[in-house]
């Protein structure tokens, strides 16, 4: 089997829904053993979230399968005595916690930084929550569409018509998932020089609001306040989205020499010399007239036969897929994104589950087993309790 950057790290796992199982995924993916810990006879809330009841009755929900599979679960009441000794014993062996409770549940129950750390000193224990274990709003429940209202990130999402817009995938919790990952990687890597653990608080406003980029140092740099374009972007013309023969095609032409091979490409060469478009900042101002010139020209061909042509020269440019379409790519077969893995108790079905888009040593990360049934793995802790 290949070797792979986490290999016999051990992650205790108390996280629930999508930020912290996102986290643990990709822990997985690089090698990292993660055992769940669930409520006895509840699970993670994501068991009964998806498209499909019979699964959500099975506690094996869509939301679930796609963000852990590779685990394993075991059951554990942190309120009675036994669960208690059981979570003591795995955290003795282990190199990381995750948890994603809000703000101060784990102290209360007993296991605060300061007694964990005395448990075990190599111990990296994260904790992701909405703002963070401290502030006047730790204490507030957040789920990701509260972040995206509250990072700004809704007010430029949309046109000025639209918006304030959520983004349609939960991006907040999966940049807070991403954010904790890096975090106890560079955790682990510090502890092999130190020999210590340490407390990694991490807050998925904060995650959020660093993740929209040029988004916020625009405003924090020059003074700019952000605002909604749609599918143009603000740093760049022609950069957005326009119309062909067949359908929506991106296109990208954010350099002089991208442009002026664009203009040529779709039969207007004229328009460099045009003093509207002839830079990038006149571009920006006359970006309304110079997408219209744009337009018509590109209705002659279709979105791929543009894709083709364009990006055959070196202008960024490609079509606007579905989730289906964009699964299908050849491109991402090719690189092994997606896994086949057996669905627990369901006899020889199978789902399909992603990887992360890393490659390590030319393989792709993949998980190397299912998602668990709920305390499938149960037996293993009392045999070491």
């Amino acid at each position: 089997m290949q070797q792979l950057p986490l290999d016999g790290v051990k992650v205790v796992d108390l996280t629930n829904v999508l930020a912290g199982p996102y986290c643990s995924y990709q822990l997985m993916l690089f090698g990292a053993e993660v055992v769940k810990v669930e409520l006895p006879g509840t699970g993670d809330l994501a068991r009964r979230l998806g498209p499909d009841p019979e699964l959500n009755r099975a506690r094996m929900g869509a939301s679930f399968l796609a963000q852990n599979a590779g685990k394993k679960s075991v059951e554990l009441d942190l309120k009675s005595q036994e669960g208690r000794a059981a979570f003591e014993s795995m955290l003795a062996g282990a190199d990381v916690l995750l948890e994603n409770f809000r703000a101060g549940v784990l102290a209360r129950l007993g296991y605060g930084w300061d007694r964990l750390r005395e448990l075990n000193p190599r111990l990296v224990y994260c904790a992701i929550s909405g703002f963070g274990q401290s502030g006047p709003m730790s204490g507030a429940p957040a789920y990701d569409q509260i972040i995206q209202g509250l990072s700004g990130m809704m007010s430029v999402t949309g046109t000025p018509d639209t918006a304030p817009l959520r983004v349609g995938f939960p991006i907040c919790d999966t940049v807070g998932g991403l954010m904790a990952a890096l975090a106890i990687s560079a955790a682990l890597a510090g502890r092999h020089r130190t020999g210590h653990g340490c407390f990694l608080d991490l807050s998925m406003l904060e995650a959020s609001i660093s993740a929209m980029g040029w988004t916020v140092s625009n405003y924090l740099v020059s003074g700019v306040e952000p605002e909604p374009m749609g599918d143009q972007n603000a740093t760049a013309a022609p950069s957005g989205t326009f119309e062909t023969a067949d359908g929506p095609l991106n296109i990208a032409a954010n350099q002089q020499a991208q442009f002026e091979t664009l203009c040529r490409l779709v039969g207007r060469p004229d328009l460099p010399a045009d003093p509207r478009f002839a830079e990038r900042e006149s571009r920006k101002h006359h970006r309304g007239e110079l997408n219209q010139e744009l337009n018509q020209a590109l209705r002659a061909k279709t979105a791929l036969e543009w894709e083709e042509i364009l990006a055959a020269e070196g202008v960024p440019a490609a079509r606007i897929l579905t989730v289906p379409q964009a699964l299908a790519l050849d491109q991402v077969r090719h690189r092994g994104f997606l896994t086949e893995v057996p669905l627990a108790g369901a006899g020889e079905r199978q789902v399909a589950v992603t990887g992360n888009g890393v490659m390590v040593d030319g393989v792709a990360l993949r998980p190397r087993g299912p998602a668990p049934l709920l305390g499938e793995h149960n037996a293993e802790v009392e045999a070491a309790s």
